[in-house]
């Protein structure tokens, strides 16, 4: 499973998304686009247009940002997502 987070050093919706990661033990690589304009640009292309930061994807599918992975764990979908792509 790859769990993938694209953020900005002083971001707080890209603290709480990781946060909530971490309080799931899952591990993840988090892209810093803070002064990167390249990866800023991959990031909105591989979003599909979004250009808010974080955001978030579980194997190449993309979540999209904290209050998307909020959402799927409050309807209790985030784990099933998290296991099906383990």
């Amino acid at each position: 499973m790859a769990v993938e987070i694209y953020s900005k050093v002083t971001c707080g919706f890209c603290m709480r998304a990781k946060m909530l990661l971490k309080q799931k033990n899952v591990a993840f690589t988090e892209i810093d686009i803070s002064h990167d304009t390249e990866l800023r640009d991959k990031m909105i292309k591989r979003s599909n247009g979004a250009f808010t930061v974080p955001q978030i994807f579980i194997d190449n599918q993309h979540i999209g940002g904290c209050d998307d992975l909020y959402a799927l764990h409050y309807q209790n979908k985030l784990d099933q997502l998290l296991m099906a792509s383990a």
